[in-house]
């Protein structure tokens, strides 16, 4: 809104000329003559002293110019920047918008008795909110939205008298407490209020009962809690109505359905339930946007909301709705947007006529149980931006018909039954502005054809995945063609023939995961011509444009969608090099070594020869070097001690010999990362690596080499024998046992797709099963069977996919007497040979299953190469979860919550240190690795799980050495896991949980990663301890409390180990919280206690 300054009133005037006769002179001459006039009125010396001390409260940044005019110019304040003046002089308007203003609002504006419009919006004033704004006798706008305003709102107790408050904009500031309720009885001429993204709590006020002008209202983003209440039918004029991300129950009153001039329902996130009522929705004539996703709605979709005229936006994904769409949906001709993901619709798309939706731009139906083929009518939506179908059981083909829609940009079919792929890609052809094509888990066994106008309508693509499909031919040419592309998942199919030497010449590549496949031949030296994977500053300057990365790169398939498990979050799409479970040949490139920002490097299972080179040494982004099954040469190079992030490396079951490097990375791996070469030696393996003997070989041992070489060539004869005996055996067996759970539909999920091979499932050797359950999980837990699992997880297939990490996939599986457990299947490969590994669950179990803030080791499963972890599922999800990834979660958790979390973190931690035999160290302490129980009590997960393996997969964080923004700083330098270091990760989620921040963000403005450690640092330097809190959390009195807990988790995340407390001083010091009634500038720390 522009200011209007007071008109100026001339008394005096120019005589003899017309308007053609001034010339620019006079016109100069006129200007000074204007400022030289007296005015008919100027404001008072009163309002010039209120503003002067409104400016002492301010800081304007450097150059802006307010000081300059407001205290070196005229004494006439309504000449000053940002002032407005009425006809008589008086200040009527302060407008002082995104002016980058610091400081607080001072109380003095309220001696502006005429003040009618007040716009500080866009800053970052704090402090409090001056009580004295809602009470000036003229106040009809104020806005103070986005600063960073604390305390609570408040609630002015009557008398008052009436206030002439129309407008109040406090939204996204850091105000919390109460929401104020008696205030408004005496704002009858209220038309808008937004109060949105703060932390107030308690109910909505009643506010039609006095402001029945109201037309806008939003207080979404907050923690109010109780029921929307009744008595919004007498808001006569209300057009907006935004309540969602807050902790609202019950059902929606029913006047609610009686303001027929509401354009805007928004109520997503939170846990409003019930049916939707068709008749009360029909009399929402002029709604424009209903969005009741993330509730708790139930029935069926009513067709009278297809019958609302102006109806353009309808969001009710993540409810429990079932049923089929209704026809009548076809008469919606204004409809735009259309989300009814993860529900349990049922039927046949095709039941709808979606020919006449011309304006629809979204259609997202994914995470539901649809049937048949795509409906041939929803091609006739031209308009369409975004299809999602993934996560169904579709089947048939992609219709010639969907080269129409011209401006589709994203198409998911993941996890569906389609079938012919090349007429897919010959349909698709008018999609010219398609940026992310996922189709995984359809056309199995297809052949990929290789055809160039396939590259030549697809030159947008920016994200193209294709895993799981067994897909046969080679790596298609038509894919160079696509100079956009920055991620391509070719992995599990079946093709053949080389890596293309043309892929180094792919400008904006920077994931490749060719894994699973037939690919023979070299890996080509032209992938070090990659620009995003050669070059820092291009890495640093790629955008990732306008396509919705973290929308497109969610999976579709229904429980892992409603879990949040994310195959490709933008946050966990490391620069990949994926290559493994092939048939390569020849050497590791020299080349590869100028690829310096690669993060993961995975040549396993190949038969690639010669050594390791010493460039690998070169990459040190790199988190990931699995060289494992393959028959690689010489030497480890001692210079990867130097790669400070790497967090796995395998090079198991090659031909390599002498030492293996010591110091760095390489003091954490465990022995699984070398076994089987033999003439590797090293502390690690307990293997000494001793010198030849100088003097010759002796007789004696001439006789033991001789007797070992006899007893060798008898092993293997044996070995020999023995192998084609179990190998005879394990066909009888696979041809004459089905294994429960298995799916002879091709249509379906192979049961060799869900585990990484037949023997897995049946065993590498004759053992049978070894499952133990532990006392821990009850007499229900004990009587588990394998088959009980299997059966579960749909055979441990992708839908029942809850998580990934490190370690492995999660799985949730559910008994048949309602039990819930928690499968975490291990990557095999790596694990300890069977005893060792039952030696280690056993004592993980019974550390885990003694203390009530560990997330207890239930029983576990050894068949074959197979290795199970069975855990009980947490309903409640992790304090990331709810933190970070929750809608509303983070607003959910006050201060007493996150204090208990806190504590019962650090009590979990101390057992593992103090208490276990033996003492256990994390590694990987964070926020997703603690859970929430049904009460909300904290449980800390995995922690043990690096005695048991080491992960050999690409697509995870750093498990073994930590994750980013929790790791110590001394890991870098030589890397010993300690408690120390835990201390220092359990530091960082102490400041998430005071901030409500991520350990590590991009600012992608500024092409940098934010760290919360150095930043926190950096504001207590500036004494700004308070600013640090989360903005949800204050105004509630607890603010001693928590900087008195941000104390101790700076102390935590201590530079310097030694000076980190102990864990159980830690425990002592949250445990004393309570006591606390002023920050702890007082408290006296000492160092840790003997901790290692």
């Amino acid at each position: 809104m522009a200011i209007r300054q007071r008109p100026i009133q001339l008394s005096c005037h120019v005589i003899g000329s017309s308007p053609r006769e001034v010339t620019t002179p006079l016109l100069i001459l006129l200007l000074l003559l204007q400022c030289l006039c007296s005015r008919a009125g100027a404001c008072t010396g009163e309002e010039r002293e209120a503003l002067l001390s409104v400016l002492a409260d301010l800081s304007p940044p450097p150059g802006d110019g307010l000081n300059a005019s407001w205290r070196g110019g005229s004494p006439d304040c309504c000449t000053w920047d940002g002032v407005g003046c009425g006809s008589d002089g008086a200040v009527t308007r302060v407008w002082l918008p995104r002016r980058g203003l610091s400081g607080t609002i001072s109380p003095a504006l309220a001696n502006l008795s005429a003040l009618t419009h007040l716009n500080l919006s866009g800053n970052s004033l704090g402090g409090a909110f001056p009580a004295a704004l809602l009470s000036l006798p003229s106040a009809a706008v104020v806005d103070v939205s986005y600063n960073r305003l604390s305390g609570s709102l408040p609630d002015l107790p009557p008398p008052v008298g009436v206030l002439p408050l129309q407008a109040l904009d406090v939204s996204s500031n850091n105000l919390a407490g109460r929401f104020p309720s008696a205030i408004w009885a005496h704002t009858p001429s209220l038309v808008s209020l937004n109060a949105s993204n703060n932390s107030f709590h308690g109910a909505i006020p009643s506010f039609c009962a006095s402001a029945t002008a109201l037309a806008v209202l939003d207080l979404s983003v907050n923690q109010l809690g109780g029921g929307i209440p009744a008595g919004f039918g007498n808001c006569s004029q209300l057009r907006v109505l935004s309540v969602g991300r807050n902790n609202l129950t019950g059902e929606l009153p029913s006047d609610v359905f009686d303001v027929k001039p509401l354009q805007q329902l928004l109520i997503p996130s939170n846990k409003i339930q019930g049916r939707l009522d068709p008749g009360r929705i029909a009399k929402l004539s002029n709604l424009v946007s209903l969005d009741l996703s993330y509730n708790m709605f139930t029935g069926e979709l009513p067709e009278s909301i297809s019958q609302l005229p102006k109806l353009e936006e309808l969001r009710l994904g993540h409810n429990n709705l079932t049923g089929t769409l209704p026809p009548a949906l076809s008469n919606w001709t204004g409809l735009r947007c259309l989300d009814l993901r993860s529900n349990s619709f049922v039927g046949d798309l095709d039941a709808v006529d979606f020919s006449g939706l011309g304006n629809l731009t979204v259609f997202d139906v994914a995470a539901n149980n649809f049937t048949a083929t795509i409906p041939q009518s929803i091609y006739s939506c031209t308009s369409l931006k975004a299809l999602r179908f993934g996560g169904n059981q579709m089947e048939g083909q992609v219709a010639p018909e969907i080269g129409n829609l011209r401006r589709l940009q994203f198409l998911s079919l993941t996890i569906n039954s389609f079938t012919n792929i090349s007429g897919m890609f010959w349909n698709l052809q008018g999609c010219e502005n398609l940026t992310a094509l996922l189709v995984s888990y359809n056309f199995y066994g297809e052949a990929l054809l290789d055809a160039g106008w396939v590259g030549d309508h697809l030159r947008g693509l920016r994200l193209l995945v294709m895993e799981n499909c067994e897909l046969t031919g080679q790596i298609p040419t038509w894919l160079s063609k696509l100079q956009d592309l920055s991620i391509l998942n070719l992995g599990d199919n079946r093709l053949t023939g080389p890596i293309p030497r043309w892929i180094g010449g792919m400008k904006k590549l920077y994931y490749l995961d060719v894994s699973g496949n037939l690919l023979s031949g070299g890996i080509p030296p032209s992938l070090a011509e990659l620009p995003l994977l050669t070059s820092e500053q291009a890495m640093a300057n790629f955008s990732t444009g306008h396509m919705p990365l973290t929308f497109t790169l969610t999976p579709n398939n229904g429980a892992a969608s409603r879990q949040g498990r994310g195959y490709y979050q933008m946050s966990g799409v490391a620069t990949t090099l994926n290559f493994s479970n092939n048939y390569l040949t020849g050497t590791i490139p020299r080349e590869i070594g100028r690829l310096v920002t690669l993060q993961v490097l995975n040549v396993g299972n190949n038969n690639l020869s010669g050594g390791i080179p010493p460039e690998l040494c070169s990459l040190t982004k790199l988190q990931f070097l699995i060289l494992r099954r393959n028959r690689l040469t010489g030497p480890i190079p001692p210079a990867l001690n130097r790669l400070n992030f790497l967090a796995v490396f395998s090079v198991s079951y090659n031909d390599l010999e002498g030492p293996i490097p010591t110091g760095g990375q390489f003091d954490a791996f465990p022995p699984g990362s070398f076994r089987e070469n033999p003439k590797l030696c090293g502390k690690v393996i307990a293997v000494p690596c001793t010198k030849p003997n100088a003097g010759g070989v002796s007789a004696s041992s001439k006789l033991v080499s001789k007797r070992t070489l006899v007893t060798i060539v008898l092993a293997v004869c044996s070995g020999v024998v023995a192998i084609v005996v179990l190998a005879g055996c394990m066909v009888i067996a696979v041809r004459r046992v089905k294994p429960k759970g298995s799916v002879d539909d091709a249509g379906k999920f192979a049961e060799a797709s869900m585990f990484d091979s037949t023997t897995d499932l049946y065993g590498d050797d004759s053992k049978d099963t070894v499952l133990f359950m532990s006392e821990a999980g009850g007499d229900a837990a004990r009587h588990v069977t394998f088959s009980d699992i299997l059966m579960a997880t749909n055979n441990l297939g992708p839908a029942s996919i809850i998580g990934s990490g490190g370690y492995g996939l999660v799985y949730l599986a559910e008994l048949e007497d309602g039990t819930r457990l928690a499968v975490k299947k291990l990557n095999g490969d790596m694990c300890l040979a069977d005893r060792e590994f039952r030696a280690e669950v056993e004592t993980l179990s019974s550390a885990s299953a003694r203390h009530e803030n560990l997330v207890p080791l239930q029983g576990f499963c050894i068949r074959g190469r197979l290795r199970l972890l069975l855990y009980p599922y947490m309903a409640n999800g992790s304090l990331h979860d709810w933190l970070h990834d929750r809608p509303g979660g983070a607003e959910a958790l006050r201060w007493r919550d996150r204090l208990r979390i806190a504590r019962g973190t650090s009590r979990g931690v101390l057992h593992i240190h103090e208490h276990c035999t033996p003492r256990i160290v994390h590694r990987d302490i964070k926020s997703s690795n603690i859970l929430l129980d049904e009460s909300g009590e904290a449980r800390v997960a995995d922690f043990g799980l690096a005695r048991l393996i080491l992960p050999d997969r690409t697509h995870v964080t750093t498990e073994l050495v930590g994750t980013p923004g929790y790791i110590p700083p001394e890991y870098g330098q030589a890397w010993v896991a300690t408690r120390r270091g835990d201390v220092y990760s359990f530091g960082v989620v102490l400041l998430e949980l005071l901030t409500g921040r991520r350990p590590v963000e991009l600012v992608p403005a500024q092409r940098q990663q934010w760290e919360l450690v150095g930043w926190v640092a950096r504001m207590r330097s500036q004494g700004r301890h308070a600013d640090v809190l989360d903005h949800r959390l204050r105004g509630g009195g607890d603010e001693a409390q928590m900087l008195y807990v941000l104390d101790l988790a700076c102390l935590c995340v201590d530079a310097a180990p030694f000076s980190r407390p102990a864990i159980q001083e830690v425990v002592s010091w949250l445990e004393n919280v309570d006591t606390i009634g002023a920050p702890s500038e007082d408290v006296k720390i000492s160092g840790g206690h003997g901790q290692t």
